[in-house]
């Protein structure tokens, strides 16, 4: 579903993406990992189209992420933000049918409240939370009303970061299994990236390790903790001594 090939992509002096290779199997989770700063985002946004690289090619089912109606390009994706980036001014009904009030994907006032509703029940919310503003709820709350927003319009592909960042472990391990199962529910294809490894095992499929702007090891997640790469099991673990090196 998702081909990088040879991807690089700098800013000014600083090198993110050296030269990326990954595929992503149409409906299957993979998972990104890595230290902050090795590129996980950018990546994204190089899928997305929002960041051009400067050479390797993108494709996304068999088509260049820069080719074709970019309208019915993005349409085809769904997005969990790490902070929930709701927007504060509106209720919550309207923050979840964003999409469907406007532009290509637009559906009747009444009608995209209908769906909003009917996804806010997808993730354990009720209809009376609708109309509270997203200041109104709890942290978990506002993940779940981000979620219930990225599957809004039933996109192919799901990009999740950092699901479970600023959440207590218990609602972190909600949060996953919702992901999971509305990933598995609608035959999505799903990217997310995380530093958090109970998301990872709760998630993934497959895995793939970014570090220095380059994947030092892609597999299933059955294979990562017997894997030989000192780059994985040092994140993995959190060991303070290995190739990586701490930022002091």
């Amino acid at each position: 579903m998702i081909t990088l090939s040879g991807v690089k992509k700098s800013f000014g002096p600083k090198t993110v993406l050296r030269d990326v290779d990954l595929h992503v199997a149409r409906g299957t989770s993979m998972v990104i990992i890595g230290g902050s700063g090795t590129g996980k985002s950018v990546t994204l946004k190089c899928i997305l189209g929002l960041v051009e690289p400067d050479a390797g090619t993108i494709t996304v089912d068999g088509q260049d992420v820069h080719e074709g109606d970019r309208d019915a390009f993005l349409a085809r994706f769904g997005m969990l933000f790490q902070g929930g980036a709701l927007f504060d001014s509106l209720p919550v009904w309207q923050n979840v049918a964003f999409r469907l009030l406007r532009g290509a994907l637009k559906r009747p006032k009444v009608e995209a409240r209908e769906i909003a509703i009917e996804k806010l029940r997808r993730v354990g919310l009720t209809p009376d939370v609708a109309d509270a503003l997203p200041a109104e709820l709890s942290g978990g709350m506002q993940k779940r009303v981000g979620l219930a927003r990225a599957i809004a319009a039933d996109p192919e592909i799901i990009f999740f970061d950092e699901p479970t960042t600023g959440l207590d472990p218990i609602m972190a391990g909600v949060i996953n299994d919702l992901i999971r199962e509305i990933v598995t529910e609608m035959g999505a294809t799903a990217m997310t990236i995380t530093h958090d490894m109970s998301s990872v095992r709760a998630i993934a499929d497959t895995v793939a390790m970014l570090h220095d702007g380059v994947i030092k090891w892609t597999g299933p997640v059955a294979q990562m903790d017997a894997a030989e790469d000192p780059y994985l099991q040092q994140f993995i673990h959190g060991r303070a001594e290995g190739p990586i090196a701490a930022v002091r």
